[in-house]
């Protein structure tokens, strides 16, 4: 099979990078306001979802590096969205805990999420917009657990 020459404007990943990019941007502009950034929100959304997790499950559940999830978790600490404590039943495991200000963020900074999403996909019907988060969900799921190697 001949490869073709690349061009950024038909590349997937260039693509998905820019978009990414005007999620955020928007996203950004619409929780600032609430005290929060675009680099703490996909911790709180796990939070919200189930908190006290250890900062070792929240770094498995988003993908992200040991280093980056412990600054994030020291930043949220000093912004008073979160408190760690020592686990229960293992002292050498502490959990990460919502205050109660980062709880009374859930609704504002959901909404502020779904207002962003509505008006950047404006632009597709109802069925490109479905169509589209199934898409970026195949590639997440097929994606995650792949190692870090580029070769496979």
């Amino acid at each position: 099979m001949r490869r073709m020459e690349f061009t950024k404007d038909q590349s997937q990943g260039y693509l998905a990078n820019h978009v990414a990019r005007i999620f955020a941007r928007g996203l950004t502009a619409r929780i600032r306001p609430l005290g929060l950034t675009t680099g703490t929100f996909p911790a709180l959304l796990e939070l919200w979802e189930t908190d006290g997790m250890t900062q070792k499950q929240l770094v498995a559940k988003l993908d992200i590096e040991q280093a980056t999830m412990a600054n994030t978790l020291a930043r949220m600490e000093r912004d008073g969205l979160i408190i760690r404590k020592k686990d229960a039943s293992d002292g050498r495991v502490q959990r990460v805990w919502l205050t109660d200000r980062a709880r009374a963020l859930r609704g504002p900074a959901t909404a502020a999420a779904m207002d962003e999403n509505a008006a950047s996909l404006a632009c597709l019907t109802e069925d490109e917009q479905q169509q589209f988060t199934t898409l970026m969900q195949k590639i997440i799921a097929a994606n995650r657990y792949r190692a870090d190697s580029p070769s496979e």
